[in-house]
């Protein structure tokens, strides 16, 4: 029997985001956190947050730049709507 394409996993994709972590991710996190002692039980732990680093907007150039651009664009439009000269 063969795997559903929907379970397959591409290769590099283990580290993508996870909302559920094992017992020992979540200890781990709580450790570094300090909200875990050594000798505490490790049943009913506390939820872990999971943060998704993701790549926010980029932010616009400088303001100079920004108001270039523009104008450019117009120029390089208003000289594609000429016509060519007749012969």
């Amino acid at each position: 029997m063969s795997i559903h394409s929907s379970l397959k996993t591409k290769s590099g994709n283990l580290a993508s985001h996870r909302g559920v972590f094992t017992r020992e991710e979540r200890i781990t996190k709580l450790t570094e956190a300090e909200k875990f002692a050594a000798g505490r039980s490790p049943l009913g732990l506390p939820k872990v947050l999971s943060v998704k680093v993701g790549g926010g907007k980029k932010e616009k150039a400088a303001a100079g730049d920004a108001a270039a651009a523009p104008a450019a664009g117009a120029a390089s439009k208003a000289a594609e709507k000429k016509p060519a000269p007749k012969k």
